[in-house]
């Protein structure tokens, strides 16, 4: 037992363990539970997950995947989203809804966006001109850049183009200018149905992969030997491996490596941003009826929100509503509020926004902090990557045609042979990965 060492029982690692066989495989995982970001607990009653996790998959192995693990106990419902801005509520995507915009701004932003047409996308080197081309500088300016800042940390224009794809709708004249005038018939963000378990949040998805695997907890890197092949666990054990599976992020595996100075440098160089999420419940029924909400004010600390009942009526108690916000930091955006001052701020912002009733309809508030959250795709990632993975290889990694990529072609990604070391998941791979494609690696793994 134990050809394959996997470090992280999140999605990625035991989805590598799932599919090469549990019985090839010994995990280890930091945590006193399993599961990673798509670990769902209950508190006050309420079932909350790690923000808003919903399936959106199309691909088939996936959603039969999933809805076998929850033997077909699942909600498929059509996706509905909001955006918060300055007292209104904004169809999402926003840019194709300008009807709920205010006026003056819904025809300044109508009158950019027209001039901004042609061939808008020709020489954009950044995502601030990537979204200038888009909409026009008054959308921009009011919507996309201010929420950049919030979700991102930092400015559109230090990050790349490479990571946008379908993430972002960029929609043409006609329905820009019949959104300008009324509502749209049909849905135009890129999500259109999710799926969701009934019972025990997201995580029941997954939960299924994990019977019969070897999972040790509690079992947190200290310190990683490539040229050994030997690991040393905070609590003073040890254990060789054979070939290693990695789902930790990229920069803990290199820092507490044996690696020179220079790649642990570039290591640094890779950036991420932390979430506190802030998870409030409401003595009174849930006040909006959106999955959840995007918040563009620049004056609040609320970025995204989401109603955990609404995802599963059996996520909350009756007669309550449990919403959770969560709020971005990172290198270029440093906390600098305590976690009660922030928990403080975000309650008097859901009053303010009509998600609360007031501050004494409050039951509880509590904060949980989640230091990787999102990778930054900045203008150093792709050359501090390479140096990294180019040093990996000289340790066993096989590196792939796609691996600088932010995301995977699965239906035309080359095969490769398993090395002695292998990453597998968004933070591993330092990509911008969903659950799917956390399953889909491993998989890709097992059938190499």
């Amino acid at each position: 037992m134990g050809e394959f060492t996997i470090l992280g029982a999140g999605l990625a690692g035991i989805s590598a363990s799932y599919h090469l066989g549990h019985c090839n495989c010994v995990l280890f995982e930091k945590n006193n539970y399993m599961g990673g970001h798509i670990h769902s607990r209950k508190n006050g009653g309420f079932t909350w997950d790690e923000g808003p996790h919903v399936s959106f998959t199309k691909h088939p192995y996936v959603i039969e995947l999933f809805e076998k693990n929850v033997d077909g106990q699942f909600l498929e419902y059509p996706v509905e989203t909001s955006n918060y801005y300055k007292g209104h509520w904004i169809p999402h995507p926003a840019q194709s809804n300008l009807w709920a915009v205010p006026e003056p701004l819904r025809q300044k932003c109508l009158q950019d966006f027209l001039s901004s047409r042609g061939n808008p996308y020709q020489g954009v080197n950044n995502y601030e001109e990537w979204l200038l081309a888009a909409f026009g500088q008054t959308f921009y300016d009011e919507f996309p850049r201010a929420y950049t800042n919030k979700y991102w940390t930092i400015d559109p224009d230090q990050l790349t183009t490479d990571w946008v794809g379908e993430r972002m709708f960029s929609p043409d004249i006609k329905e820009v200018e019949e959104g300008f005038h009324k509502p749209l018939a049909h849905q135009t963000h890129y999500i259109k149905t999710i799926r969701y378990p009934k019972k025990g949040g997201y995580f029941s998805f997954g939960a299924s992969l994990f019977e019969g695997s070897n999972i040790d907890l509690n079992k947190e890197l200290f310190e990683i030997s490539f040229n050994q092949k030997k690991i040393t666990f905070r609590d003073g054990t040890t254990h060789q491996y054979e070939k290693l599976i990695s789902s930790i992020p990229l920069p803990v595996l290199i820092e507490r490596s044996d690696a020179p100075a220079d790649i642990k440098n570039s290591a640094k160089k890779l950036k991420c941003t932390s979430v506190l999420l802030v998870n409030v419940i409401g003595n009174h029924p849930t006040l909006r009826k959106e999955n959840w909400m995007y918040v563009y004010d620049e004056d609040k600390l609320s970025t995204r929100i989401n109603c955990t009942e609404l995802l599963s009526p059996n996520n909350g108690m009756k007669g309550q509503t449990g919403v959770q916000v969560e709020v971005y930091f990172s290198d270029y955006k440093p906390k600098t509020l305590s976690d009660n001052e922030i928990s403080k701020k975000v309650c008097e912002e859901l009053v303010e926004m009509g998600l609360i009733e007031s501050l004494d309809k409050i039951a509880s508030v509590e904060t949980k902090w989640v230091p990787w959250a999102n990778v930054i795709f900045d203008h150093q990632r792709k050359e501090a990557l390479n140096s990294i993975l180019n040093y990996l290889e000289t340790k066993g990694l096989e590196r792939e045609d796609d691996d600088l990529l932010p995301m995977t072609n699965w239906e035309t990604k080359k095969p490769i042979q398993i090395g002695d070391i292998s990453l597998v998941g968004r933070f591993a791979q330092w990509k911008y990965y969903w659950t799917d494609d956390c399953v889909l690696r491993g998989a890709f793994l097992a059938h190499n």
